[in-house]
């Protein structure tokens, strides 16, 4: 399945000519493209951006500045009655010792690559879904065809039949039960019918597709064929260990969970900041009564400013701070756990997983050569029948033994692309782009 991940110049052209038809390849890409959760899942890597300055924030300088003006009335000897004034006032405080500053840049790191990963978490269950809804409508469009081959098979027969009843050839009860048995294959046919329209209604609704009742839905191309694959257990597991996109965020959550810790136990700690303040007033005329100069000089403002420190430290704590590091370290604690029991699962998964690919490699084989002696049986009772040879229930017999054959070979089929999506997914091969991706998803 080289190109998985690719969208094709020649299957986009193809996809564009026919609206309808759909390949795995373009489902794939389409999730990625249109699928609203993962696009929410965008938009929180943005606002985790934006988190980040947020906790950067309490290791920047805190500023502020404003500006006052008014109008100064009344009246005095040589001056106006009104004179307007204004001026400008400013300060900057800059941590210089805070030990919550150090784990805020990190935090703010985590919580980026939190969302990060929670976007890949939802890419993997997308396109996982995509890929088992396309699964799904390649097995039970093969299961109708089946039914349907079938089903007109013994129509035929039973028409036949009919035809040797009218000539007196054949009895009633024989007649009505060939009619009967092909009446029978209709709820089958309905059944797999049904599953083909919810799965590709499923594959719609996660590829991003229009779901109003006039838009074409998408109809999947290719058939369910088995292929021989050989996985790599211990090696495999090393790699889901490694990458897989859950676990990064179980380790994520235990690291922004300590760093929370370290910024609430900063309660502890003395905190210093240097200080700069001033005030800016222009030669505007702006004066105040002096007390009992008489040059009327003293009475002008000047501008000033005003450097310094200052130093706070929380010596009684209350509990305000233990209780809530204790709390914090509880949290953290619990994510520690769900991280191990995470990662004690990925060999239990793989495991049970390659022994049903095991499974279904021997059920493969052994239904092959069991689906080959049903068609030459199946050859023969049909050369039999039409020479007289046979009767119409040994016919009905073996049209059903073979059937049954078939359905399982297409099964196993199924059963086997849906094991190894959940390999490929346990692996946590989805994200892996790359040119030969054949060697990245089975």
């Amino acid at each position: 399945m080289k190109g998985f991940f690719r969208l094709s110049l020649i299957l986009a052209v193809a996809s564009t000519a026919q609206a309808k038809e759909l390949t795995l390849d373009v489902a794939i890409q389409a999730t990625l493209d249109k699928n609203p959760v993962v696009q929410n899942a965008r938009a929180e890597v943005e606002r985790a951006a934006g988190r980040r300055l947020v906790l950067r924030a309490v290791g920047l300088p805190d500023g502020v500045v404003g500006i006052v003006g008014g109008d100064q009335g009344g009246h005095r000897a040589g001056q106006s009655s009104n004179q307007p004034f204004g001026f400008a006032y400013g300060g900057l405080v800059q941590p210089i010792f805070d030990a919550q500053v150090p784990a805020s840049y990190r935090r703010g790191d985590v919580e980026l690559l939190i969302a990060e990963q929670q976007l890949n978490i939802a890419v993997e269950e997308q396109l996982h879904g995509a890929r088992l809804a396309f699964y799904a409508a390649l097995y039970n469009r093969s299961l109708a065809t089946l039914r349907g081959e079938q089903r007109q098979r013994l129509k035929e027969n039973a028409t036949a039949l009919k035809d040797r009843y009218n000539a007196g050839l054949a009895d009633r009860g024989a007649l009505a039960s060939a009619e009967v048995q092909t009446r029978e294959l209709d709820p089958r046919v309905g059944t797999a019918q049904r599953g083909y329209e919810g799965a590709v209604l499923k594959l719609a609704e996660t590829i991003g597709d229009d779901l109003n009742a006039n838009a074409p839905m998408p109809e999947p191309t290719g058939e369910l064929t088995y292929a021989k694959v050989d996985v790599d257990l211990s090696g495999e597991t090393r790699r889901a260990l490694e990458h897989r996109s859950d676990l990064k965020l179980a380790r994520l959550l235990v690291k922004a969970a300590n760093e929370d810790q370290r910024i609430i136990a900063a309660g502890y700690y003395p905190t210093l900041d240097a200080t700069l303040g001033g005030e800016y007033i222009p030669v505007s005329g702006i004066r105040r009564q002096g007390e009992g100069s008489p040059r009327r000089t003293d009475d002008i403002i000047s501008s000033e400013l005003r450097i310094g420190a200052t130093y706070t430290w929380r010596v009684i704590d209350n509990g305000k701070v233990y209780g809530a590091v204790k709390r914090q370290r509880q949290i953290r604690e619990i994510n520690e756990l769900e991280l191990r029991k995470l990662e004690a699962d990925v060999p239990r998964s793989l495991a049970r997983i390659r022994n049903d690919l095991d499974a279904i490699a021997t059920k493969q084989k052994e239904l092959l050569m069991a689906t080959a002696a049903a068609e030459q049986n199946a050859i023969i009772v049909r050369q039999n029948l039409a020479g007289g040879i046979t009767s119409p229930l040994e016919f009905r017999l073996i049209e059903n033994s073979l059937l049954e054959t078939k359905t399982a070979l297409v099964t196993l089929a199924f059963q086997q692309k849906v094991a190894l999506a959940e390999w490929d997914r346990a692996t946590g091969r989805y994200l892996q782009f790359s040119e030969d991706s054949g060697q990245n998803v089975h």
